[in-house]
């Protein structure tokens, strides 16, 4: 207990000091939005959890009504578009003269949209107090998600870190101690073999081979690579730390220990009670335990490391972006970004449609999530990897999609066929290093 409270307490003032002081200066009062007011005000709300059947589309309908109930003079207008979808649907209404004033937009499109949507950074058009009293207490890994060259532009909303989800039932019919997952790449081809010898079921899945490289980036950075420099001005996904990693990958594979399943088929795999261990996103859990009730023992564990190299787990996800350039507008934006990343906000996030929050000092409070997170013990490792989140970077210019096709096709050839994989890793990268913003 004294750990956790020491941790919070560090992470707090963690959270003050980053907002206070790792951004730039705002400019005058009069370019930031404007002061509450009870004047009638309706803003747009681009939200691509909307546009989700079931539990995310349901949440978040409660948080805009949660938010408008004491406050009618604002009025909200959801707009429902697929995550695949809401920014072209964005930039072809900024066209139009229909500006978005809040919208939830993907990681990965963070460069695009700072450079070419014209989005002004939060930090800039939020008064600091008022941005510092919202965002204490946040994770300071975690504010910094939606942020780029010092600056936030986007702030965090749903995401998740990387999770190795694994069926404990089959663990125990392979002689496999579910109290001691594993916690390596190693260990997950070990356990993978013996799962497979004595079950005959699949042994496991990594699930990285999407074009929304936020995973796939974590198992980079494990291994002392990356997939973008860090001066942002070269790709690297062809160098010897990310070589390395798909290396691990195709040994998976050839040692029969990977699962021969395309990415569409991994889900329902693990939740069939086909697939032993699969890494993936913490949105599934509820999916996964719903799918495994009176029929298989669900557990979790962290991002496994190589070897003694300390894992580094990415983030999948969005952030929350005010588009308006009308101060009265973006103030009513603001108030609702707000309430969306409250205690309130997350509380709801987390515990109705998977994702994690931003804010540790609600985990245990009994106000927020503390029933929840008794309840789900299964989050905790999820939860523990924020203190070490890596941020989802995003290519530069307006070729990054392409840039991130080439990637992941070159990993997929790279793993699933039998050339030099340092050859087509080194050669996808000069393809895509062609597709960069030129210095």
């Amino acid at each position: 207990m004294t750990h956790e409270i020491s941790r919070r307490t560090a992470l707090s003032l963690g959270a003050s000091s980053l907002a206070a002081s790792a951004f730039a200066p705002a400019p005058s009062f009069a370019q930031r939005i404007a002061p509450p007011s009870s004047a009638p005000v309706s803003i747009t709300y681009y939200n691509y959890n909307l546009a989700s059947a079931g539990i995310g589309s349901e949440a978040t309908k409660e948080l805009i009504a949660e938010f408008t109930a004491p406050q009618p003079n604002i009025k909200v207008e959801g707009v429902p578009v697929s995550s695949g979808q809401i920014l072209a649907r964005v930039q072809a209404d900024l066209v139009a003269g229909r500006t978005p004033d809040v919208a939830q937009l993907v990681f990965s499109d963070l460069d695009f949209v700072v450079r070419n949507l014209g989005v002004k950074p939060m930090t800039d058009i939020v008064p600091p107090e008022e941005w510092a009293a919202h965002t204490g207490g946040m994770v300071p890994a975690g504010l910094n998600l939606g942020a780029l060259d010092g600056k936030v532009y986007g702030l965090a909303y749903v995401f998740s870190t990387p999770v190795l989800f694994y069926n404990a039932t089959l663990f125990k019919q392979a002689g496999l101690d579910p109290d001691m997952p594993p916690a390596t790449w190693a260990a997950v081809k070990e356990a993978a073999l013996k799962l497979r010898a004595a079950t005959a079921k699949n042994g496991v899945y990594p699930g990285v081979y999407s074009e929304f490289d936020w995973l796939l980036q974590g198992l980079f950075l494990s291994n002392g690579g990356r997939a973008l420099s860090e001066d942002r001005r070269r790709v690297t996904f062809g160098e010897s730390g990310a070589v390395g990693a798909i290396e691990m990958l195709r040994d998976l594979v050839k040692s029969g220990a990977h699962a021969k399943l395309a990415e569409s088929e991994s889900g329902d795999a693990f939740m069939s009670g086909n697939l032993g261990m699969i890494l993936t996103t913490s949105v599934y859990q509820r999916a996964f335990l719903n799918a495994a009730k009176d029929k298989f023992e669900l557990r979790a564990a962290k991002m496994p490391s190589f070897g003694d190299k300390p894992a580094r787990p990415t983030n999948s996800g969005s952030a929350l972006f005010i588009l308006s350039k009308d101060p009265v507008k973006q103030r009513a934006a603001w108030e609702l970004v707000k309430y969306m990343t409250s205690k309130r906000g997350y509380t709801v996030i987390t515990s109705k449609i998977g994702y994690l929050p931003l804010r540790l000092d609600i985990v245990d409070d009994p106000q927020y999530l503390g029933a929840w997170t008794r309840e789900n013990p299964m989050v905790r490792p999820n939860l523990e990897q924020l203190t070490r989140l890596n941020q989802w970077v995003a290519f530069p210019g307006s070729n990054y999609r392409q840039i991130a096709r080439i990637q992941i096709a070159a990993v997929n050839e790279a793993v699933f066929g039998d050339g030099d994989i340092a050859k087509i890793m080194r050669e996808a990268q000069e393809r895509a290093q062609a597709l960069m913003p030129r210095a």
